[in-house]
């Protein structure tokens, strides 16, 4: 992950964690991140969105199924969703653009010009190939057993 440093992760992590506590009232904390592959099985809802500019790359939410249906309840003001409907994808997919957004102007006031892609949604058995760089999945810990996994694949120029 050359040219990867913790100072160029911390933005994507400072917003996603502080997103989530103000837009579904979640308060997640930072696992151990450890590398893997951008494979993803029945159970998962995702949220990929593109950065270009200085930094290049994919960042991916990962969701359970159950834990996209709370968190999409959540920003409803409701409890978890029964089944993950079009107003349901609509919120995660806004999750991942009020994330990408903080996370953008993070990187502007440290001088890194960033834009983002619109979000893609995806459900179930998806794989993607990250050629230029390497998958860092960073669990955020929701409790000792439910996480969203934010899956970071960045090259900086």
């Amino acid at each position: 992950m050359a040219g990867l440093n913790v100072e160029l992760i911390n933005p994507f992590l400072v917003s996603a964690t502080t997103i989530l506590k103000q837009a579904c009232m979640v308060d997640a904390k930072v696992g151990k991140p450890y590398l893997k592959d951008m494979s993803f099985s029945n159970d998962t809802v995702i949220i990929m969105i593109g950065v270009t500019g200085e930094m290049r790359g994919e960042v991916v939410m990962e969701f359970t199924d159950l834990v996209a249906r709370t968190i999409a309840g959540k920003m409803m003001m409701m409890g978890p969703l029964p089944a993950l409907d079009d107003i349901g994808k609509s919120a995660l997919s806004e999750l991942g653009n009020m994330v990408m957004g903080n996370t953008a102007t993070l990187f502007s006031e440290k001088g890194i010009g960033i834009d983002i892609t619109p979000p893609t949604l995806a459900v179930g058995n998806v794989e993607f190939s990250t050629g230029f760089a390497k998958n860092l999945c960073i669990p955020l810990m929701i409790d000792e057993s439910t996480s969203i996994n934010f899956n970071i694949a960045m090259k900086s120029e």
